[in-house]
């Protein structure tokens, strides 16, 4: 196994302290479930803030879409 010589990013750290509480089936999925939305908006605010700094149109995805 490597060895790990940096340090812990912050999420690291916060991922660590909660594995110390043991969550019911139920609690892990709601968790995954918020991550899972986190990163979905993340990933939505940075696709519309590429789409408006390039200036796309809707008729630009329409052709990536039938492969213009």
């Amino acid at each position: 196994m490597k060895d790990i010589t940096a340090p812990l990013s912050n999420i690291q750290l916060e991922i660590l302290k909660l594995f110390s509480t043991d969550l019911d089936k139920q609690e892990l999925k709601e968790l995954k479930d918020q991550l899972s939305e986190f990163y979905a908006k993340k990933s939505i605010e940075n696709a519309d803030r590429v789409w408006k700094e390039k200036q796309l149109t809707n008729e630009d995805m329409d052709k990536w879409l039938n492969g213009e």
